[in-house]
Protein backbone atom coordinates (compact mmCIF):
# COMPACT_ATOMS: atom_id res chain seq x y z
CA UNK A 1 0.00 0.00 0.00
CA UNK A 2 1.47 3.67 -0.70
CA UNK A 3 0.97 6.24 1.11
CA UNK A 4 -1.81 7.96 -0.39
CA UNK A 5 -3.95 4.99 0.52
CA UNK A 6 -3.48 4.83 3.33
CA UNK A 7 -4.38 8.56 3.78
CA UNK A 8 -7.23 7.70 2.41
CA UNK A 9 -8.34 5.13 4.49
CA UNK A 10 -7.94 7.40 7.70
CA UNK A 11 -11.76 8.60 7.09
CA UNK A 12 -13.32 5.43 6.33
CA UNK A 13 -11.76 4.10 9.70
CA UNK A 14 -13.20 7.04 11.51
CA UNK A 15 -16.64 6.38 9.94
CA UNK A 16 -15.87 2.50 11.23
CA UNK A 17 -15.26 3.92 14.78
CA UNK A 18 -18.05 5.99 14.80
CA UNK A 19 -20.61 3.42 13.95
CA UNK A 20 -19.46 0.94 16.09
CA UNK A 21 -19.81 3.25 18.45
CA UNK A 22 -23.03 4.61 18.04
CA UNK A 23 -23.60 0.72 17.61
CA UNK A 24 -22.52 0.32 21.55
CA UNK A 25 -24.01 3.45 22.51
CA UNK A 26 -27.76 2.17 24.07
CA UNK A 27 -25.89 0.44 26.48
CA UNK A 28 -23.05 2.68 27.19
CA UNK A 29 -25.12 5.64 28.07
CA UNK A 30 -28.28 3.69 29.76
CA UNK A 31 -30.76 3.94 26.96
CA UNK A 32 -31.21 0.63 25.33
CA UNK A 33 -34.22 -0.09 27.04
CA UNK A 34 -35.88 3.22 24.74
CA UNK A 35 -37.39 1.36 21.58
CA UNK A 36 -36.87 4.04 18.74
CA UNK A 37 -33.78 5.30 20.07
CA UNK A 38 -31.71 2.58 20.81
CA UNK A 39 -32.76 0.64 17.74
CA UNK A 40 -31.88 4.12 15.57
CA UNK A 41 -28.54 3.77 17.51
CA UNK A 42 -28.39 0.29 16.61
CA UNK A 43 -28.89 -0.11 13.00
CA UNK A 44 -27.62 3.47 11.79
CA UNK A 45 -24.67 2.06 13.64
CA UNK A 46 -24.29 -0.78 11.96
CA UNK A 47 -25.55 0.68 8.71
CA UNK A 48 -22.69 3.35 8.70
CA UNK A 49 -19.56 0.87 9.85
CA UNK A 50 -20.76 -1.65 6.68
CA UNK A 51 -20.69 1.08 4.68
CA UNK A 52 -16.86 2.50 5.76
CA UNK A 53 -15.71 -1.37 5.46
CA UNK A 54 -17.43 -1.18 2.09
CA UNK A 55 -15.79 1.96 0.90
CA UNK A 56 -12.21 0.22 2.40
CA UNK A 57 -12.82 -2.96 0.14
CA UNK A 58 -14.02 -1.76 -3.60
CA UNK A 59 -12.54 1.59 -4.89
CA UNK A 60 -16.05 3.70 -5.24
CA UNK A 61 -18.24 6.90 -4.62
CA UNK A 62 -21.61 5.13 -3.53
CA UNK A 63 -20.48 4.57 0.24
CA UNK A 64 -19.78 7.78 0.40
CA UNK A 65 -22.18 8.95 -0.43
CA UNK A 66 -24.70 6.46 1.68
CA UNK A 67 -22.37 7.86 4.49
CA UNK A 68 -23.13 11.00 3.77
CA UNK A 69 -26.66 10.38 3.79
CA UNK A 70 -26.82 8.31 6.52
CA UNK A 71 -25.00 10.70 8.73
CA UNK A 72 -27.49 12.90 8.03
CA UNK A 73 -30.37 11.04 9.16
CA UNK A 74 -28.64 10.44 12.36
CA UNK A 75 -28.10 14.11 12.86
CA UNK A 76 -32.00 14.94 12.30
CA UNK A 77 -33.64 11.44 13.35
CA UNK A 78 -34.02 12.86 17.08
CA UNK A 79 -36.64 14.94 15.74
CA UNK A 80 -37.94 12.90 13.20
CA UNK A 81 -38.56 10.10 16.00
CA UNK A 82 -39.60 11.82 18.39
CA UNK A 83 -36.97 12.03 21.12
CA UNK A 84 -35.39 15.44 20.91
CA UNK A 85 -35.96 15.71 24.42
CA UNK A 86 -33.44 13.29 25.71
CA UNK A 87 -30.76 15.30 27.09
CA UNK A 88 -28.08 12.77 26.71
CA UNK A 89 -29.62 10.84 23.28
CA UNK A 90 -29.77 13.92 21.59
CA UNK A 91 -26.53 15.56 21.41
CA UNK A 92 -24.80 11.97 21.15
CA UNK A 93 -27.54 11.50 17.63
CA UNK A 94 -26.45 14.86 16.34
CA UNK A 95 -22.90 15.25 17.04
CA UNK A 96 -21.83 11.51 15.83
CA UNK A 97 -24.19 12.33 12.24
CA UNK A 98 -22.71 15.50 11.54
CA UNK A 99 -19.14 13.88 11.93
CA UNK A 100 -20.20 10.86 9.95
CA UNK A 101 -21.52 13.06 7.54
CA UNK A 102 -18.78 15.59 7.58
CA UNK A 103 -16.07 12.92 7.19
CA UNK A 104 -18.19 11.20 4.17
CA UNK A 105 -18.36 14.88 2.23
CA UNK A 106 -14.82 15.00 2.96
CA UNK A 107 -13.72 11.86 1.15
CA UNK A 108 -15.96 13.00 -1.58
CA UNK A 109 -14.21 16.26 -2.20
CA UNK A 110 -10.81 14.66 -1.77
CA UNK A 111 -11.72 12.20 -4.12
CA UNK A 112 -13.19 14.72 -6.97
CA UNK A 113 -9.97 17.15 -5.96
CA UNK A 114 -7.24 14.03 -6.31
CA UNK A 115 -7.99 13.29 -9.81
CA UNK A 116 -7.72 15.37 -12.31
CA UNK A 117 -9.80 15.68 -15.38
CA UNK A 118 -7.57 15.01 -18.94
CA UNK A 119 -8.97 16.84 -22.17
CA UNK A 120 -8.55 14.44 -25.10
Amino acid sequence: MNAVWKKDMITDVVNVVIGLALFVSPWAFGFAGESPTNWNAWLSGILIAALAVAALAIFAEWPEWMALAAGAWVAVSPWVLLFSAKATVTPLHVIAGILVAAVAALRLWHLHQSHPRVAA
